[in-house]
């Protein structure tokens, strides 16, 4: 609801972020902006985990998929994501899902390498050697023999992309090739701010602290949940 006589409010008692250029209470728009942001985050890093862990352990295990991949993977890797981003944002358009398919499109490879290179660490393992030489399903020696062990690796990867996930789409908005005006973030709200920021400052530094607590809880969080997946620390 705006209120044009209660714009550029400074943070008070009653309005604690303050309001916006259109007497808007900034405390609510900061923290609906995060849930979309986060929930953003989530679609991505669960997308990225399963195209990531399938294609991951085939490109380990198979040893014909190593020189494909490999080379897809560098070719994705040396060009900066903001040019894939920003090509997909003109081309296909700007929308929520839109740009969660264009984050997992080019970010699996790093959840698939990462997967990839602990599978051929155990991938000749005696005991998998011995599971093939008595017929057992590839499927299984995967799912039973060697997931676990990568089960930390994923919960690291996932930490480290919820974070690369709201970073990136808080600098494509603020360029105004992320979301659309009509969906809130918390990019798009430091882009709407830098209008601003010179005579209303909290305009923008509320949602990049809000930005920074996220992306560093995430992390610490995921750190923490990977070590103590990992079946190696408790030996």
């Amino acid at each position: 609801m705006t209120n044009q006589s209660m714009a550029f409010t400074s943070p008070n008692a009653e309005y604690w972020f303050g309001t916006d250029n259109m007497g808007r209470d900034y405390w609510c728009q900061v923290w609906y902006a995060s849930q979309i942001s986060i929930a953003l985050a989530l679609v991505v890093a669960l997308g990225e985990a399963i195209v990531g862990v399938v294609m991951g352990c085939l490109w380990g295990y198979v040893r014909a998929l190593d020189r494909p991949l490999t080379e897809l993977y560098n070719i994705i890797q040396n060009i900066p994501t903001v040019i894939y981003m920003t090509l997909i944002a003109l081309m296909i358009g700007q929308s929520f899902w839109i740009m969660a398919a264009a984050m997992i499109a080019t970010g699996w490879l790093r959840m698939a390498r990462n997967v990839r290179n602990m599978v051929m660490i155990y991938r000749d393992r005696e005991y998998n050697l011995a599971s093939r030489c008595l017929g057992t399903p590839v499927w299984r020696v995967l799912v039973k023999n060697i997931f676990p062990y990568l089960v930390s690796v994923v919960i690291l990867r996932l930490a480290l992309s919820l974070p690369q996930t709201i970073g990136l789409e808080s600098t494509l908005s603020y360029l105004g090739l992320g979301l659309d005006v009509d969906t809130p973030s918390l990019g798009v709200l430091l882009r709407n701010a830098r209008n601003y920021f010179l005579d209303e400052p909290y305009l923008l530094v509320f949602p990049a602290a809000i930005v920074s607590l996220i992306t560093i809880t995430f992390y610490l969080v995921g750190n923490a949940f990977s070590d103590a997946a990992d079946p190696r620390t408790h030996v």
